[in-house]
């Protein structure tokens, strides 16, 4: 029970990635705050940790609405005396496949825009609460594309270097407060909503992309959203108290060397 006592709020919980890591928070001991725009997904997930033996309440927030995040927050600080963890988590739509060269500026500017929309708004949010009690943590998501070049992810990788530089920075000016900003950057969990829509069409286009991805890491596997859930548990805690101001790497490998093989490499073959 690491997150006893504590307050979590996830932004965009749902029965995919952002249901996992809140159940991981709930069952750690913390005081869960479940959010979404639709209240009825939050309230069946809040009653299946409240099921399970924890603490949930469920709330409708708008993330990407200003008014709708201070409204909840407040809420969440006067009747949990505290904001301890705060994690964005809601899915931005964007346009992939597609080279830079021919995609449209719509295409490729929208999720920049809404992604940092969204995480300026949630995360200052918390920051103005937790500066106050001089404490909390705030986290947020990124993938592979913001360590490394990615060929094809339209403006998706530029997100997830926005969204980074965002976590730095705000840790910079957190930190004298005692308010801890922390990124996790994942390579993609197979067993997550979006992963199995994709791979349930059966076709060659999604094994083979699913094939890449993995041999793109250097253990031959992707993180499971048990282990991005496990890694946000961690760092909400006491025991993550010296972490700040980075981007903790969870995928397998794949940021540190891409396309990794045990083979000789071919610039070594016939030497």
């Amino acid at each position: 029970m690491i997150l006893q006592n504590k307050s979590a709020i996830v932004y965009g919980a749902s029965s995919s990635l952002g249901g996992t890591v809140a159940q991981s928070l709930a069952t750690a001991g913390a005081n869960f705050f479940v959010t979404n725009k639709n209240l009825l997904v939050a309230q069946q997930l809040a009653d299946k940790i409240i099921a399970a033996g924890g603490k949930a309440y469920a709330g409708m927030v708008d993330a990407m609405q200003e008014d709708s995040i201070r409204t909840h927050i407040e809420f969440v600080h006067n009747m949990a005396g505290s904001v301890d963890i705060s994690f964005n988590l809601i899915g931005i739509k964007n346009v992939q496949n597609i080279p830079l060269i021919e995609m449209s500026l719509k295409d490729f500017i929208s999720p920049v825009h809404d992604a940092m929309h969204t995480q300026f708004l949630t995360m200052t949010a918390a920051g103005r609460i937790m500066k106050n009690q001089k404490s909390g943590v705030i986290l947020s998501l990124t993938a592979t594309p913001g360590g490394i070049g990615y060929a094809m992810v339209g403006g998706f990788g530029p997100v997830c270097c926005a969204i980074e530089s965002l976590s730095r920075d705000l840790a910079a000016e957190l930190g004298p407060y005692g308010v801890r900003v922390v990124n996790i950057r994942s390579a993609g969990s197979p067993d997550s909503r979006p992963f199995k829509e994709f791979i349930a069409t059966g076709s060659d286009e999604a094994e083979s992309f699913l094939q890449k991805i993995v041999d793109d890491t250097m253990l031959n596997q992707l993180p499971l959203m048990e282990d991005i859930a496990n890694t946000a548990v961690f760092l909400g805690s006491d025991m993550a108290g010296k972490i700040t101001g980075v981007t903790i790497d969870v995928t397998a490998g794949t940021t540190a060397a891409l396309n990794y093989k045990n083979a000789k490499p071919a610039f070594l073959r016939g030497n």
